[in-house]
C-alpha cells in the first residue's frame, strides 16, 4: 500500500528556501507569486493490507523520524 506525506515548515517560521526561489521565479517574470513556502513529500510504500495500521504506522515514523515537529507540520495523504 502506497501512503504519500507532505512535510512542510510551521506558519510562523522562517522559509528562506523559499523566499529564494520566490525572487527566482520573479527575475524570471512570474510577477503574480504571492508566497512559496517550500516542503517534503515522501511516498511510502508499505507491507500493510488494513488502512488504518498502516496510517498509524505512517504516523508514528512522521513524529519519531520523517517531520521535525518543533518547526514543521505532516500530512498523510490516506490511501485509495
Amino acid at each position: 500500500m502506497k501512503i504519500a506525506v507532505i512535510v512542510t515548515l510551521k506558519k510562523d517560521v522562517l522559509d528562506p528556501q523559499g523566499t529564494t526561489i520566490k525572487k527566482t521565479l520573479e527575475g524570471m517574470s512570474f510577477n503574480n507569486i504571492n508566497n512559496i513556502r517550500q516542503g517534503k513529500y515522501f511516498e511510502i510504500d508499505i507491507d500493510e493490507k488494513n488502512k488504518k495500521k498502516a496510517e498509524e504506522k505512517v504516523n508514528e515514523m512522521c513524529k519519531k523520524l520523517l517531520a521535525n515537529l518543533v518547526i514543521e507540520d505532516y500530512k498523510v495523504v490516506k490511501p485509495e
